[in-house]
C-alpha cells in the first residue's frame, strides 16, 4: 500500500498533463475553425537530414523520423478539414544522391506505401484517395508496382486526397505538360490546354504552402500552381514538425487571407 500511495501523485500528476494538453488543442481547433480552412495545404518536408546529424543518428533513421512526422501531420490537415495535401516527397535531383541514400529511400517509401495498402491504414481510416505524381518510370520496379497497387486501391476513397510527389519537378511536369497539349492541339495551346496536362490535374491549387528547415526556397515544387499561394517558413527540421506548428502556419494563412482572396479576385477579373 505505502508504494501504491508513494505513486499516486505521480499518476495523478500525469493524468492532469494529459487532461490539460487535450483541453489546449481542443481550443487550438476551435479557434482555427473559426476562419477559413485552406482547402489544398502543399509541404516541403525539409530537414530530414539535417535532424538525423543533429541527433548523431544514420541519415535512414532521420528518413524514418520523418515518415512518421508526414503521417502524424497528414492526420491533423484533415482533422482540420484540409481536403487536399501535396507533399514533395522526392526530387529527380534527389537521384544525385549518394546510391546508398538514394537505395535507403526508395525501400522506405516502398515500405510506407506498403503500409497503405493494410486495411487498418490512416488512408482507409479517412478515406484518403492516394496519387503519385512524377515521372515514375525512374523509380524502381518494385517501387512502382507498390505504388500503382496503393493508386489503384484508394481511388474510390472521397473524403480526401493526397498527392505524393515522387520523381519530380516543377520544370519537368511543365514541359511534358506542354508536351501533351502540343499534341492534342497543333493550332496551339492555351493556359487552360496545358493545366489539363499537368500532374495535379483535378485538384484545385494550393492555398497555403509549409517549407520547413527555414528555407524560403521553392525547389523547383509546383512552380505553375503557387502564383496565390501564402508560403509559411517553419524554423524546425521536418522530423520535429507538430500539430502546433501546423496550427502556427494555418493561423497565419488567415490571418492574410482577406489579402490573398483580394489579390486573385482581381486577377481573376483582369482576366475577364
Amino acid at each position: 500500500m505505502e508504494i501504491a500511495g508513494k505513486g499516486f501523485p505521480w499518476r495523478w500528476l500525469s493524468s492532469f498533463w494529459l487532461w490539460l494538453l487535450s483541453g489546449i488543442r481542443k481550443i487550438m481547433l476551435w479557434i482555427i475553425m473559426g476562419g477559413p480552412i485552406p482547402i489544398h495545404i502543399a509541404i516541403i518536408m525539409d530537414g530530414n537530414r539535417r535532424f538525423a546529424q543533429k541527433q548523431h543518428m544514420a541519415k535512414k533513421s532521420g528518413h524514418e523520423f520523418g515518415a512518421e512526422s508526414l503521417m502524424q501531420s497528414l492526420k491533423h490537415c484533415y482533422e482540420f478539414g484540409v481536403k487536399y495535401v501535396t507533399i514533395y516527397a522526392f526530387s529527380i535531383e534527389n537521384f544525385k544522391r549518394s546510391p546508398e541514400e538514394v537505395e535507403a529511400l526508395m525501400e522506405l517509401m516502398r515500405q510506407k506505401l506498403q503500409a497503405l495498402l493494410e486495411k487498418e491504414s490512416l488512408v482507409n481510416q479517412l478515406g484518403i484517395r492516394v496519387r503519385l505524381l512524377g515521372k515514375l518510370d525512374l523509380l524502381p520496379p518494385i517501387l512502382r508496382q507498390t505504388a500503382e497497387k496503393v493508386m489503384a486501391r484508394t481511388m474510390t476513397n472521397n473524403r480526401a486526397i493526397l498527392n505524393v510527389c515522387v520523381a519530380y519537378t516543377s520544370t519537368e511536369e511543365i514541359t511534358q505538360a506542354v508536351a501533351g497539349a502540343g499534341r492534342r492541339f497543333e493550332m496551339g495551346v492555351s493556359v487552360d490546354d496545358i493545366e489539363g496536362h499537368l500532374y495535379t490535374v483535378g485538384c484545385p491549387e494550393p492555398d497555403l504552402l509549409i517549407r520547413t528547415s527555414g528555407e524560403t526556397r521553392l525547389s523547383n515544387f509546383l512552380l505553375w500552381q503557387l502564383g496565390f499561394c501564402y508560403l509559411h517558413a517553419c524554423g524546425v527540421l521536418w522530423p520535429e514538425f507538430s500539430f502546433r506548428h501546423l496550427f502556427r502556419a494555418v493561423l497565419d494563412y488567415q490571418r492574410a487571407y482577406p489579402y490573398l482572396k483580394h489579390r486573385h479576385t482581381g486577377f481573376q477579373q483582369e482576366k475577364i
